[in-house]
């Protein structure tokens, strides 16, 4: 069975050419999903689409968030990525879960909502403390709306507080990162396998 992730990097900086710390943790897990037989087909960069506020499916004309939605329900595995800032996860990734709150009632006749079956993680990173609380928010609010959740499901790099240095200036990934990734992509790997074979009953 061939499994399937997206990325979506909820850093703030909306232009794709500019370099983005996120995308380089994103890079790090998709090594490892790679070694886990899983292809991450493309990496999002939320901020540069036009999503509107709200929590219905279609917020109108303009609307970038269907065609998003869309995408993102077309994979197995689900790779939330953003920065902390004020220690907690960025204002586009809170704008990404809102917009997942239509999930609530968009159930099948089994009350099952669209995210059912399909497994999440994140990527994390940071200047400052931030990362266990941004996972705190990403993973409640997500397991809300239908996602599973895998054990060790974040890999995330924070760095000196105030500090200079970004994780996509490092000259090295971090070991304990590496290992980190191995985990979760192993992880999701495996639960996102289960499901797809065995979806739950509703």
């Amino acid at each position: 069975m061939t499994l399937k992730a997206l990325a979506l990097n909820c850093t703030l900086k909306a232009d794709v050419q500019e370099e983005s710390s996120t995308d380089a943790m994103i890079a790090v897990l998709a090594k490892a999903f790679k070694r886990h037989d899983v292809s991450v087909s493309e990496t999002v960069r939320v901020a540069a689409f036009d999503i509107k506020p709200g929590v219905t499916s279609d917020e109108g004309d303009g609307d970038a968030w269907p065609a998003l939605r869309e995408k993102i329900l077309a994979h197995d595995i689900l790779i939330l990525g953003g920065p902390i800032w004020m220690g907690q996860i960025s204002s586009t990734a809170k704008r990404v879960l809102e917009r997942m709150d239509a999930f609530l009632s968009e159930t099948d006749d089994k009350g099952r909502m669209p995210s059912y079956g399909k497994v999440a993680v994140a990527a994390i990173v940071g200047n400052e403390d931030g990362a266990h609380f941004s996972s705190a928010q990403l993973f409640q609010a997500l397991n809300d709306v239908g996602w599973t959740i895998p054990a060790v499901a974040s890999c995330y790099w924070v760095g000196e507080a105030m500090g200079s240095v970004d994780f996509k200036d490092l000259d090295k990934t971090p070991a304990v990162v590496t290992k980190t990734a191995d985990m979760v992509a192993a992880n999701a790997a495996h639960l996102a396998g289960l499901l797809a074979s065995s979806p739950y009953p509703g």
